[in-house]
């Protein structure tokens, strides 16, 4: 049986300096199970949403740097294309992007762009007021791939595949023409983990979201500033700052999106097991090959190590 507390909680006081100087503390919990034996796995706690703005604010900030110092996101001289769809995480990572700008002693660029695919009813003027208000320079690309996905589109198919390789083109070569060498698009924790279990269940590979990737074209970067923020606090910091919100029709119309039963799934597993979406994310960065099946990624001819025995598994 798990056991949490006691003894096998360690508590660490985290300081956490905004960048006017104020210092705020929380107490970040480390757990580890007791597993009936002489095995200790550390299991990163849930992380709790601050209800105070200013103290959400430095929280989804202090996730958003270490992504950033973790992957070297951002550097001297980047001139970066914030993708701005209308969602809740596009409006955050602009905000961030933006604050990042102003506090980082590293000076970058910023342009928000958003790509008008054409979806029928979609209140452009609504995202155009707010970038046109926002502070940053902007641009809104007009390429109406809307009518094409469906066009193309077989019966029994979702639209997301070809609609997401045609919007990923499309944002390559705006991003050359405007000079930007990065790409920023807001996924976050949660995405990642969606994605990791999407490709395990439905194509047969062990994968997520990068932080950072190199397009293959070798020109562009994509980035994910927002890899480590839950989005419970994404979702928390929008309604704070009353985004005017704009959903994708064309998604939300599909009974049968994996994702989106992926993130139902999430959301189950997460209500049972706080514990279970920090340490996924935490799984993605402890990759352990010689306990897989991958024979590229490790020689299973090689003598195997002293601590194999204490490390294996036997289920």
């Amino acid at each position: 049986m798990a056991r949490v507390g006691g003894a096998n909680t360690v508590q660490t006081l985290r300081s956490l300096r905004d960048d006017d100087g104020s210092e705020a503390f929380e107490i970040e919990n480390d757990f580890s199970f007791d597993l009936s034996g002489p095995h200790q796995i550390a299991v990163p706690k849930r992380q709790q949403i601050p209800q105070d703005p200013a103290n959400l604010e430095r929280r989804i900030s202090h996730l958003f740097t270490r992504a950033s110092k973790d992957f070297q996101l951002l550097q001297a001289g980047d001139k970066v294309m914030v993708c701005m769809s209308g969602g809740k995480d596009s409006y955050g990572l602009l905000h961030f992007m933006q604050r990042a700008q102003k506090h980082s002693p590293i000076k970058f660029d910023v342009i928000a762009v958003h790509l008008d695919q054409g979806h029928p009813g979609f209140p452009l003027h609504t995202l155009e007021d707010y970038l046109r208000n926002s502070g940053s320079p902007y641009e809104i690309v007009h390429s109406h791939t809307y009518a094409i996905v469906m066009e193309k589109l077989e019966p029994g198919k979702t639209t997301c595949s070809l609609c997401s390789r045609l919007r990923r083109g499309i944002l390559y070569d705006t991003a050359k023409r405007l000079g930007c060498n990065k790409i920023a698009l807001g996924h976050h924790r949660d995405d990642m983990a969606a994605t990791l279990l999407l490709n395990l269940f439905f194509c047969g590979q062990l994968k997520a979201m990068p932080a950072k990737l190199r397009a293959d074209d070798g020109i562009n970067t994509v980035i994910r500033p927002l890899a480590y923020v839950p989005e419970a606090m994404l979702v928390k910091w929008a309604q704070l700052q009353k985004y005017p919100l704009i959903p994708c029709n064309l998604c939300s119309r599909q009974p049968d999106l994996k994702r989106a039963q992926m993130n139902t799934l999430l959301a189950d597993i997460d209500r049972r097991y706080p514990s279970a979406l920090p340490s996924a994310l935490h799984a993605v960065q402890n990759v352990k090959p010689r306990f897989l099946l991958d024979r590229n990624l490790y020689d299973f001819e090689a003598t195997a190590g002293a601590a194999d025995r204490d490390d294996d598994a036997f289920g």
